[in-house]
Order: C-alpha cells, then sequence, then structure tokens
C-alpha cells in the first residue's frame, strides 16, 4: 500500500464508489492494487505485446507494442502522481488499461472495424477497453469482465461519443458514462494517465522512428521541442556528434524531453490545482476543465513535436502501404466472419448463433476481431483468403 499520505483531492482508496458486483476487501492491498493485478493477469493485457504501436509485429523486434508503450505509460503515470500526491496504484492500473480495447494494427485496425460497424453502432477503442473490462474477459465464476473499481473504469473511458454514454448511461444511471453527457471530469488519476498517454507515445515514437529510418536526426531540427535538448546534449557531451554514438545522443535528447515535459506537467497542474481550490474528487470532477495539464507553451511544444510525427512518420509511404494492407486484413476477416460466424473461435460462434439480431453479431464479430494480435489476425486472414499481405 501507499506509504506517503495523499493529497486531499486524490481518489482515496478507502473511499471507492465500489464495484458493478460487490466482493469482500482485500486483505493486504487496496481496491486500486486489486484492480491493477486484475489487469495484469488479464488475457487481453498479454496480448497487447503482439500489437501495433506504429510499426507491425513482423517489422522488428525492438519496436515498441501496445504492452510495452503501457508500460512505458504506467511509469510516467507513477512519476508525476507522487509529487502531486495522487493514488498512484489507480494510475498504474488505469495507464495498463488504457489499451486492453485496441484492435491489432493500431489506429489502422480501429478506423477499418470502424468502418466496418458504421450500421451497427460503430467502434471506440476506449468503449472497447471498457467492454474488455466489464464484460469480454473471462476469468471469475461469479461474473464477466474483471470487476474493476468506478474509479479505474472511469480513468479507462477517456473518450466516448453521446449515443454511447447514452446506452453506458440508461445500464449505469450516474456512472462512468455520465460526465460525457453533463459536462464534468474525470478523477486527476483518470486525466493524468490521458496525459502521460501523449508523453508516451510522442517521445518513444521519435525513437522508433529514427530506429527504423525512417524519420533522421537532420528532419527532427524541424522541432523546436527536440532541437533545444538534442543541442544541449551536444554541447555537454561534444563526442556524441560521431556516428557511433548516434544512439546515445537520440536517447539523451529523448531522456531530457521527456523529464522536461514531467516537471511541466507537475508543475502547471499545482497551479491549476490551487486557482480551482478543489479539495475532494468530487470538486474535481465537477471542473469544467482538466486540471492535469501542460502550461501553454509545453503545451504548443508538443503539438508541434505531434504534427511533425503525423506528416513524417504516420503518413510516411512505407506505413501508409503496411496500414492499408493491416486494413485489408481486419476488413476481410470482418465480412468472412459475418458470413461464416462458425469460422470463429467457439465462444464467439456461440454468441453468433445466439445473436438477436444483425447487429448483436456484428459487435460479436467487432469484439472477435478486435481482440487478435498482428499475427493471429495475419495468419487468420492467410488461411480464409489464402492471401498473405502482412510478414
Amino acid at each position: 500500500m501507499q506509504s506517503f499520505q495523499l493529497s486531499p483531492w486524490a481518489c482515496q482508496p478507502d473511499a471507492t464508489r465500489g464495484r458493478r458486483y460487490a466482493e469482500p476487501a482485500a486483505p493486504t492491498r487496496t481496491e486500486h492494487q486489486r484492480d491493477r493485478d486484475r489487469i495484469v493477469h488479464s488475457s487481453a493485457f498479454r496480448r497487447l505485446v503482439y500489437k501495433t504501436q506504429v510499426f507491425v509485429n513482423h517489422e522488428g523486434d525492438l519496436f515498441r507494442t501496445r504492452l510495452t508503450h503501457s508500460l512505458e505509460v504506467a511509469q510516467l503515470g507513477r512519476s508525476i502522481a507522487r509529487p502531486l500526491g495522487l493514488n498512484e496504484d489507480l494510475v498504474e492500473a488505469i495507464c495498463l488499461a488504457h489499451d486492453l480495447g485496441h484492435t491489432p494494427f493500431g489506429h489502422a485496425g480501429q478506423d477499418e472495424l470502424n468502418a466496418c460497424m458504421q450500421h451497427f453502432g460503430g467502434f471506440e477503442h476506449n468503449l472497447q477497453s471498457l467492454r474488455v473490462v466489464d464484460q469480454l474477459e473471462e476469468r471469475y465464476p461469479q461474473y464477466d469482465g474483471l470487476n474493476l473499481s468506478f474509479e479505474t473504469r472511469e480513468g479507462i473511458l477517456k473518450h466516448c461519443s453521446r449515443s454511447n454514454a447514452l446506452k453506458l448511461e440508461a445500464q449505469e444511471p450516474g456512472g462512468v458514462a455520465a460526465r460525457f453527457l453533463n459536462g464534468g471530469q474525470p478523477s486527476l488519476e483518470g486525466q493524468l494517465a490521458n496525459l502521460a498517454d501523449a508523453i508516451a507515445y510522442n517521445a518513444h515514437d521519435v525513437d522508433d522512428g529514427v530506429r527504423s529510418g525512417l524519420i533522421t536526426l537532420e528532419q527532427l531540427q524541424e522541432v523546436p521541442l527536440f532541437t533545444r535538448f538534442y543541442t544541449q546534449v551536444l554541447a555537454d557531451f561534444p563526442q556524441l556528434a560521431e556516428p557511433e554514438a548516434q544512439r546515445r545522443l537520440l536517447y539523451e535528447t529523448i531522456r531530457r524531453m521527456l523529464s522536461e515535459q514531467v516537471y511541466d506537467v507537475i508543475h502547471s497542474t499545482r497551479q491549476h490545482i490551487a486557482h480551482a481550490g478543489v479539495c475532494h474528487v468530487d470538486e474535481v470532477r465537477a471542473c469544467s476543465k482538466a486540471l492535469v495539464r501542460f502550461s501553454p507553451d509545453m503545451q504548443a511544444q508538443t503539438q508541434a513535436l505531434k504534427r511533425f510525427l503525423f506528416h513524417a512518420l504516420y503518413r510516411h509511404d512505407q506505413v501508409m502501404q503496411t496500414m492499408e494492407a493491416a486494413r485489408q486484413v481486419v476488413r476481410d476477416l470482418f465480412a468472412a466472419y459475418m458470413q461464416q460466424p462458425g469460422m470463429m473461435k467457439p465462444r464467439f460462434a456461440l454468441r453468433a448463433q445466439q445473436a438477436g439480431s444483425e447487429a448483436d453479431m456484428a459487435r460479436t464479430v467487432a469484439d472477435f476481431v478486435a481482440g487478435m494480435t498482428d499475427r493471429y489476425a495475419a495468419k487468420e486472414h492467410e488461411r480464409i483468403t489464402g492471401m498473405k499481405l502482412l510478414g
């Protein structure tokens, strides 16, 4: 358990809003430690090791996956949580679970599955992450899902369309979707997990992009945030200008860039908390704007980095070519399972057989496809179609 005093605006472990199904308290762990442990032991968490961050699994062993990304997000989250007096265990649980609903092949897979589901309610990966922990994990005899606490589930659902929020609110009045209908914010721990995600993928996609050869240190000179620390590192360690030292130069630049963002968030958030005058998590939830955020200057600098990565890396011809093949894999698999649901794993085939409508069957197919790893999806596609598009 946490050995330091939590701030009054943090989520207090002994004041949780509870679980969907009541359970006796654990003798040695807080409710949020228990959530984290359930997430780590889940099947969906293990599958993240073979799910795309930017580069598809077969493209290299050292590129980040959804699993390594989630671990890095959790580390950043805890580093910021402690000086703010926030609930580290809750932050870690949310960070580790935030991508559980992600499809194979990253955002390309998500976008294609959303297109396939356009007549059946669409597909949102944040909502799917909540669906995984609420329904799809099958580990306990008493209930579906992981039966996580309200606070962890609230943080996982960082985005939600109004139509889906209305459905969730009908099932759980005043629950995790209420803020998307009534305004307001999640806990500070939920806000922090969201920002730690952005910090992690911006910095670490720079690393993977350079490692892949798709972007260069010269191109990164266009980005003021990167250039500032790149110049500092070279001034402090001139020997890193040598070609054989480029990896150290890159790593040290990214390390300093990450540290500056972390310290900026801590300082800026302290100011926002003081200005808002919040003394309880419910007061945090009632705020009109997030309190965990960058200073305006750092926000502008991180947005510039994000724009650079979008154009130079995420829209690079090589990445786009791979992602188009990945979209075809998802599209073809969805169509095949809609026509022949018996080709899915038995429990999904049974669900499809028992579906009361085409929309219910489509949601079952989406659940099955979304849960696939990159390599399983590619192999299934090759088995069903006879075409090898990836790997």
